[in-house]
């Protein structure tokens, strides 16, 4: 329920109006319905419109259900009161004010629950029940009671007919309840717009007058527009108020004779009030459907706004930016947030989607745009697109078809863009650490050569390679000589020393890209040599013995005073049935040969024909070379 500020503020200063206030309401009740009662009955109107139950039906709509007995209490009190000051026999007065409270009792139980909201007639669902309950069942109701007292007492006298009961208390439930309403909760606009648009009630009441002062000029049709630009510009208060004050004026003038209803040539006095009673209706009516309408439109425009500040929340604190675009790239709506790749959203709507792009994505962009222009609904590509200055930075671009709500043709292309440099960055680095992983996985930590597991992984690439290929493949498995000993004379930190020596040595002699050096475990090293003749592989044997000697590294225990190394050198086709760990077995053998032979050597295992068939003579041959190491 809507409290007015003043109201509110009151209360804040004044607390015995705070301690006392439902005395205060109960004797304003009293005095409300009294006066009400009072002026329709002196001036002998009470058949066109009856005020007080639509005061008393405010009060209670606006009290909880515990405080509707002495409210009750107080209208009955006050009706009684006005009535019999107003010279009316005391039975009748009984009998109507009863009829007037059961009526008023009706409306408030079918208007107001245990547990239901305070009134709020600018809201459709509720304007609707008061139309049903108050306006036309609790009159109904009442009126079909005054029926059926005057059917079996022709001779009482009510003052009204059923009709005109009926007619009279809609007009002062449907008119008066709101007013009252509106007054007792402070529900008026400010007193700013009052001052803004005060001149509409002035205007109205001039209008009113002089269309119910003569009978002329047909303006009292004009009265319904200036009702409901009183509504439009000062709300549902001041327009009940106003209704209210039209129906006062133009009963008074009817009823002195006055205006287009009273100048009617009619056998009755009845048919005036009829005519009165509808032209009042009518503006109640008119009002009440605005009220629906405006209501409506509040709430469309309610949840515009709301949608529209949650649209203006997402595109402000939202990392993508979300454009719409036709189909052909121009776009028509682009949000905040592609602040954050450095453009400005009213400098991409005057760019083609295409151009920002760079050059080498915009064939894979273009691509995408004409498979969503065909019917596909939905894409997404990666590109980069380029800053103001210049810089490119990598997005992710999610795009999905627009179409027609009607026809359901392709209208545009709806992009939801991402900046995903960061990303990118961070799987570089990924990609970096992998591939470092992975080189870790397949290099010997030492010597920064080919470990044996690349080593195996390469021979049998190559193998099968030079199977396909029928072209020979060599194989220098190489040794150092004595190293036991030198690790014993020099330690083993000069050991390594020496192993990384070798290590480049090799290095500097092996220089074609598909040679691979390994090294094989411990001091010992192997060299593939794809598509290499044995004299090849001897020769390539040679210089790296030659460069290792040429190194002049010290070694006391081995027979030429300096380190050197003994190679065994191994060349085959293969064949289907063969294997090349037998290449790795001759190798093996023809190095063990050189040890036997005095170490420092480079000795020939087998002839480019075909691996020997007597394998079996290798280790006695390792025996014997082990024996004179």
């Amino acid at each position: 329920m809507r409290v007015g500020a003043a109201s509110i503020t009151s209360r804040r200063q004044h607390p015995w109006l705070q301690k006392h206030g439902f005395r205060v309401r109960l004797a304003v009740c009293f005095l409300s319905v009294a006066l009400a009662t009072g002026v329709i009955c002196s001036v002998s109107v009470a058949n066109l419109i009856w005020l007080a139950n639509g005061v008393l039906l405010a009060f209670l709509l606006l009290a909880s259900r515990r405080r509707w007995q002495a409210f009750f209490a107080a209208g009955f009190a006050a009706q009684l009161s006005a009535m019999l000051l107003a010279g009316i026999a005391a039975r009748i007065v009984l009998l109507l004010t009863a009829l007037n409270l059961l009526e008023v009792l009706i409306a408030a139980l079918l208007l107001r629950k245990r547990i239901s909201p305070p009134p709020h007639f600018t809201d459709r669902s509720y304007l609707i029940r008061f139309l049903i309950f108050a306006i036309l069942t609790a009159p109904l109701v009442s009126g079909s009671l005054v029926a059926l007292l005057l059917a079996f007492w022709p001779h009482l006298r009510l003052g009204s007919s059923p009709l005109e009961w009926i007619a009279a208390n809609c007009l002062g439930m449907g008119i008066v309840t709101p007013v009252s309403v509106a007054i007792l909760r402070g529900d008026f606009r400010s007193w700013r717009c009052f001052k803004r648009h005060w001149s509409l009630l002035l205007l109205l009441t001039a209008v009113t007058l002089a269309a119910f002062s003569q009978d002329k000029l047909p303006l009292l049709f004009i009265v319904y527009p200036l009702l409901a630009l009183v509504l439009i510009r000062l709300g549902m208060g001041w327009a009940a108020l106003s209704t209210l004050m039209v129906a006062v004026l133009v009963s008074w003038q009817t009823l002195h004779g006055l205006g287009p209803f009273a100048q009617s040539h009619f056998p009755s006095h009845f048919e005036p009030v009829i005519q009165l009673q509808f032209f009042v209706g009518s503006a109640v009516l008119l009002l009440y459907i605005i009220s629906i309408l405006l209501e409506r439109e509040q709430e469309i425009l309610h949840q515009f706004e709301k949608a529209a500040a949650l649209n203006a929340l997402v595109s402000k604190y939202s990392r993508d930016a979300i454009i719409l675009a036709d189909l052909n790239g121009q776009r028509s709506y682009v949000t905040s947030a592609v602040e954050n790749l450095g453009w400005r959203p009213e400098d991409l709507l005057t760019q083609n989607g295409i151009q920002i792009i760079h050059p080498d994505d915009q064939l894979r962009a273009q691509s995408i745009m004409n498979e969503l222009s065909t019917g596909c609904e939905v894409a997404m590509i990666e590109c980069r697109v380029q800053k103001p200055s210049g810089e490119y930075v990598w997005v992710e671009a999610s795009l999905r078809l627009v179409r027609d709500s009607d026809s359901g043709q392709p209208t545009g292309i709806l992009n939801v863009v991402r900046d995903v440099s960061e990303r990118k960055k961070a799987e570089q680095k990924l990609q970096e650490a992998y591939h470092a992983v992975e080189a870790l996985a397949v290099t010997d930590a030492l010597t920064g050569l080919a470990n044996r597991r690349q080593f195996d992984q390469y021979l049998s690439t190559e193998w099968r390679r030079s199977m396909r290929d029928r072209q020979p493949l060599s194989l220098i498995m190489l040794d150092v000589d004595k190293f036991k000993d030198y690790n014993d004379t020099y330690g083993h930190q000069r050991g390594d020393s020496c192993l990384k020596q070798i290590a480049e040595a090799c290095m500097d002699v092996v220089a074609r890209p598909g040679d691979l050096v390994a090294r094989f475990g411990g001091e010992e090293f192997v060299v593939i040599l794809p598509n290499t003749e044995n004299d090849g592989a001897m020769q390539v044997a040679e210089q790296i013995c030659e460069a290792l000697r040429n190194r002049r590294l010290p070694h006391s225990g081995n027979l030429p005073g300096i380190v050197t190394i003994s190679a065994g050198c191994a060349t085959v086709i293969p064949k289907f049935g063969k294997h090349a760990p037998e290449l790795v077995e001759v190798a093996d053998l023809a190095l063990y040969k050189a040890k036997h032979e005095g170490r420092n050597r480079v000795c020939n295992g087998n002839l480019i024909e075909g691996l020997p068939e007597d394998l079996h003579m290798a280790e006695p041959l390792r025996s014997a070379a082990n024996k004179t190491a």
